[in-house]
């Protein structure tokens, strides 16, 4: 678990480094932090979805499954194979993530984690392919436990809920929340594009608060670059 925390470390490091420096353009072509496979409720397989990046030429991904990591480990191994099998060949980086619904402000909100360990006990709760309850359920624990697996926390499509990213960003960052998807595609426009006004809100909030940016498509069919 030391030697795994020690890299992990230095992997939660380079996606502060990615995260400090993600725009409007950053996605879908060169990055995507917010993607589904059938171990959730996605349609693509995790190999599928592995070819499709190294096809676009990402430079980095996150697997976020709903309270799964099994897509995430199905897209590593088939990764590591690759790369054995393409000496030479360039290949992006694949962060573990997972998508994690939690009670923020009385209502449900998803917290997005980044590089954390997956066998480390405090993620144990959120990756039962179910939603927690009573403590685990509170946003607060769930950002406390993938901080002590050494990952990052994002308040996933802050603009998506009952209540307003006005209200819900500033509770999380005294949570101790890492950063906000910031630049997300609300309605989901043909190209994939993220939402003007919302994302330009987000980011001055994530300015206002000093929070990383993070940006995804939310992939639930059978192409990386559209979230349907």
């Amino acid at each position: 678990m030391v030697v795994n925390l020690a890299r992990n470390f230095a992997s939660t490091e380079i996606l502060k480094q990615v995260f400090e420096n993600i725009d409007a353009q950053s996605c879908p072509t060169l990055f995507n932090f917010h993607l589904h496979t059938v171990h959730s409720d996605g349609k693509l397989q995790p190999h599928a979805l592995m070819e499709q990046a190294i096809a676009i030429g990402l430079k980095g991904l996150a697997i976020t499954d709903h309270h799964s990591i099994a897509g995430f480990q199905a897209g590593k191994a088939w990764l590591e194979d690759f790369r054995w099998n393409h000496p030479g060949a360039t290949i992006p980086h694949l962060w573990s993530g997972v998508e994690i619904n939690a009670n923020l402000l009385d209502i449900e909100v998803h917290i997005l984690a980044y590089s954390f360990e997956p066998e480390h006990s405090s993620m144990k709760p959120y990756l039962q392919r179910k939603i927690t309850t009573g403590k685990e359920y509170q946003a607060n624990n769930v950002i406390a436990a993938i901080h002590e697996a050494g990952g990052l926390a994002v308040l996933a499509h802050p603009a998506r809920y009952r209540r307003s990213h006005f209200d819900l960003i500033p509770a999380a960052v005294n949570l101790g929340i890492d950063g906000v998807e910031t630049f997300y595609a609300y309605n989901n426009p043909h190209p994939w594009k993220p939402s003007y006004l919302e994302s330009e809100q987000i980011q001055n909030l994530a300015g206002q608060y000093n929070l990383f940016n993070t940006c995804g498509t939310d992939t639930h069919g059978l192409n990386i670059l559209q979230r349907l």
